[in-house]
């Protein structure tokens, strides 16, 4: 096992992952930008290192001053966390060529999925069912051809990126015109790619992911399925596992489609792959593959009993998690919600609502769980994303877990 590993995060992320950092004994270096300074993270960790007070591109992005840290603090590996340089295929590299191991998937997992149109063509070769769709287009022209072909309605979606962005939902010819250029733009101003493609839009759409586990020697093991369909502008709020209203043979037939998926490409470390779940006819088809620890992975481990970040590690610092005798003894138990609690401000469309936070009190109950980075007197930057806490609430079946959510968000 490592002996000491620094965070590339802030927030709930970076506390989270202390978490298992210090049940390995493994010994934390924190990052952090000027306005964290009293974070929980910095208070937690080991050691901290400034990164100054600038943008976050100069800071938490920032792989040349993350890398010095780590030689000067004597680091051996970087645990990334969700969002940043999560899925960054460059930082891969540098971290490599470092001598540091990246604690996550291989530099080209990374970029064989994290272009949209091109995961398309890996789950195709993979016999992944698929949703009619496109290939990049060059041109509106080609767009409403491909989308008359497809049938409408059609989503219209940026081939880089996530968080919701740069995706629209076109019903006709004419809407499709409107959306082509602004979309497009979208795409490069956020992704600095403006490749874009269509896929059909399902109505009675579910959105159900697959957690999974690759050994990176062609082992995949699923760890259940989560539904993630309560969503806004594109972008997951409410989430639990299991996803409700399966049989047992869709479960199976998704967690054996996202093991075959991801052991095709060898793949290492913590992956999710999507898929969208027609609610109309039980068909499922793919949507993505997120090459890192996702936000909701604490549904997981409370229905699975596993620690995720632990297995990243063990498996980062050479151990062998011996996957196959490990899907012989997992069985899921219970049943786990989570919502997430932002700094926003519901009367003005969700704006970020930053300031001081004067009083913090989480509830505390049975089955429940809260992974945060808060405590009073905490004062929210606006520069960040402003995810407070992760309220995750585990009962004997959904029923009880959403009657004690109710009760710890009353």
């Amino acid at each position: 096992m490592f002996t000491k590993v620094l965070i590339a995060n802030r927030g709930a992320i970076a506390v989270r992952l202390l978490r298992s950092f210090k049940k390995l004994g493994v010994q934390a270096v924190a990052v952090y930008h000027e306005q964290d300074r009293n974070s929980l993270h910095v208070q937690l960790a080991d050691e901290a290192w400034s990164l100054g007070d600038t943008s976050a591109a100069d800071t938490y992005l920032n792989s040349d001053k993350l890398l010095q840290i780590a030689r000067e603090s004597g680091a051996e590996a970087i645990h990334p966390g969700y969002g940043f340089l999560s899925e960054n295929a460059d930082f891969v590299s540098a971290c490599e060529k470092a001598g540091l191991v990246f604690i996550g998937p291989t530099r080209e997992q990374i970029l064989d999925f994290g272009l949209k149109h091109q995961a398309r063509a890996i789950a195709e070769k993979a016999e992944v069912p698929l949703l009619p769709g496109s290939g990049l287009l060059p041109d509106l022209k080609a767009a409403l051809q491909e989308a008359d072909r497809i049938g409408y309605p059609v989503m219209l979606k940026s081939t880089a990126g996530g968080g919701g962005i740069g995706m629209e939902v076109c019903r006709s010819a004419a809407v499709l015109k409107k959306a082509f250029d602004r979309v497009r733009r979208l795409s490069s101003n956020n992704f600095s790619d403006g490749s874009i493609f269509l896929e059909k839009f399902v109505e009675s759409a579910r959105h159900i992911e697959v957690q999974v586990f690759g050994d990176g020697q062609g082992q995949a093991l699923a760890l259940g399925e989560r539904d993630c369909s309560s969503q806004r502008r594109n972008q997951k709020v409410v989430e639990e596992c299991p996803a409700p209203g399966l049989t047992e043979q869709q479960r199976q037939q998704l967690h054996h489609t996202a093991e075959r998926l991801l052991a095709a490409v060898h793949y290492r470390n913590a992956g999710t792959v999507e898929f969208i779940y027609d609610a109309n006819s039980g068909d499922f088809y793919f949507l993505e593959v997120n090459t890192r620890l996702q936000v909701e992975h604490g549904v997981t481990e409370e229905v699975f009993g596993v620690d995720l970040v632990e297995w990243m590690l063990r498996l980062a610092a050479g151990e062998d998690l011996q996957l196959d005798q490990r899907r012989q003894e997992l069985q899921p138990r219970g049943h786990a919600i989570q919502v997430r609690l932002y700094a926003e401000d519901p009367w003005r469309n969700f704006q970020p609502s930053p300031g001081l936070l004067s009083e913090v009190v989480f509830p505390e109950q049975d089955g429940l769980r809260i992974d945060t980075w808060i405590e009073k007197g905490l004062e929210i930057p606006s520069l960040f994303d402003p995810l407070l806490a992760k309220v995750i609430q585990k009962g004997e079946d959904r029923d009880q877990a959403l009657s004690l959510l109710l009760q710890a968000l009353n």
